[in-house]
């Protein structure tokens, strides 16, 4: 049993924030740059499966799973004990110094579970920033080239490189300087923002068109897409637009990253969402947030002859796949091997697809309804048109967050609520959940 029981319960007891989070905020504000933004200022304390424990006693029920990290569940037992054993044995020593046995596992773990059948090879990181950046860097050696294409509504991270490849600048980019060069943006499938019967390959084509008449094959390197946009607002592209776009890379000699860091992992009822369509086979993916329970680490992973371009010494980092952070990870991925982690994401997307579709039929404020396995959206409109409602998320979020469920917004508009439940969560939970938020539905 894990150390830090939680009672799998919502119980909310004091305001939400209450006054020892009020307090503790009030040392933040003092002592922490006003760049490192709150958005629920909740000080939580401890947390198991899917409830956080703030400081003043209130259990939330965690949509968000540390937006997508905890994706096992929140102190998750094996991955607990992974650490503790692993933190006594060996807490750090740089890889590429003197390696150890849980780097190299993860990245098998990772080759022999990624999409496609060919020759791969792993390299592991700290964070999804660092896996993309990275991934745009092996792209480019093996090519020879410079280009990167990426998408409308794409989010990528927030270093130099990734915040040029974010299609919103606010908040991410705007004032912090030049963007980085040879980046260019093209339109992404949105089949609830795309003309009515645009089909995926449709939506690949203009696409297409775009790379090939704005940008040019002769110095594109890459092109980077999410198989489900994350901070875009979920968005899923229609049918045949991966496959589309895979086919095209592949003729012309680019390289096709798909960023997984939000979407891979089990997350989807798949161990990446790349692999719900057939056809689609990136060449490179990077991977984060699910992968390690909570502990830092990323990697890319692809063909092995593209991974093998970069000279020895151009690819690592200080603290790139740490042996803490490895064990973790060896923890997730096994525990995933050995069943059941992906049939719940499906089961809750079973769940949560048919809750949130009777909130749309009865409530016009509700766009659509998005996403696949535990990686679900509402997008909200102003009533009678597909206008964004801003306005409607914001109240929403606040009415949650006040109720003990802890609820994220997304979305290029801001009008998307996203579910990110950990795996671990109850039906009941998930259910509570839900009343919670119509019960916020109904007073708008």
């Amino acid at each position: 049993m894990s150390e830090l029981p939680v009672a799998q319960e919502r119980k909310v007891v004091t305001s939400i924030p209450g006054p020892k989070s009020q307090a503790l905020h009030a040392r933040r504000l003092a002592a922490v740059s006003a760049g490192a933004g709150a958005a629920l200022p909740v000080y939580i304390e401890k947390a198991h499966g899917a409830i956080v424990v703030d400081a003043d006693g209130n259990h939330l029920i965690d949509l968000g799973a540390g937006i997508g990290v905890t994706t096992i569940g929140h102190t998750n037992d094996a991955v607990v004990k992974a650490v503790q054993e692993q933190v006594a044995n060996l807490t750090h020593t740089l890889f590429t110094l003197t390696p150890y046995e849980q780097y190299v596992e993860v990245c098998e773990l990772l080759n022999k579970h990624t999409p496609g059948n060919h020759s791969k090879k792993s390299v592991l990181f700290n964070s999804g920033a660092e896996a993309v950046e990275n991934a745009v860097k092996i792209a480019r050696k093996a090519t020879r080239k410079n280009g990167i294409v990426v998408f409308d509504h794409a989010y990528h991270g927030r270093t130099n490189l990734t915040y040029s490849m974010n299609f919103k600048a606010a908040p991410y980019g705007n004032g912090f300087g030049p963007m980085a060069g040879s980046v260019q943006h093209v339109p992404m499938s949105y089949p609830f923002r795309d003309p009515a019967a645009m089909t995926g390959a449709e939506a690949a084509q203009r696409a297409i068109t775009y790379i090939e008449k704005r940008v040019g094959l002769e110095d594109l390197a890459a092109v980077v897409i999410e198989p489900i946009q994350g901070e875009g607002g979920f968005i899923v592209p229609a049918p045949g637009f991966l496959k589309a776009l895979s086919d095209w890379t592949h003729a012309n000699g680019v390289v096709l990253i798909a960023d997984e860091v939000q979407s891979g992992i089990a997350r989807t009822g798949r161990w990446f969402a790349s692999d719900w369509e057939e056809g689609f086979e990136p060449d490179l993916l990077t991977i984060a947030k699910g992968i390690a329970g909570g502990m830092p680490i990323s990697a890319v992973t692809g063909r092995a002859e593209i991974m093998d371009a970069t000279h020895p010494g151009g690819l690592g980092g200080t603290f790139g796949g740490n042996p803490v952070a490895a064990a973790a990870a060896v923890a997730v991925l096994k525990q995933i091997e050995a069943g059941g982690v992906i049939e719940r994401a499906q089961q809750i997307e079973q769940l949560l697809s048919a809750r949130l579709n009777e909130l749309k039929a009865k409530y016009p404020v509700i766009g659509d309804v998005r996403g696949r396995g535990a990686m679900m959206a509402l997008e909200f409109v102003e009533p009678g048109t597909s206008n964004p409602n801003q306005a409607a998320v914001d109240k929403l979020v606040k009415h949650c967050h006040s109720n003990g469920v802890l609820i994220l917004n997304a979305g290029t508009y801001y009008n998307v609520i996203r579910f990110l439940p950990p795996l671990a969560i109850s039906d009941d939970l998930l259910n509570e959940a839900i009343d919670v938020l119509e019960a916020g539905i109904k007073e708008l």
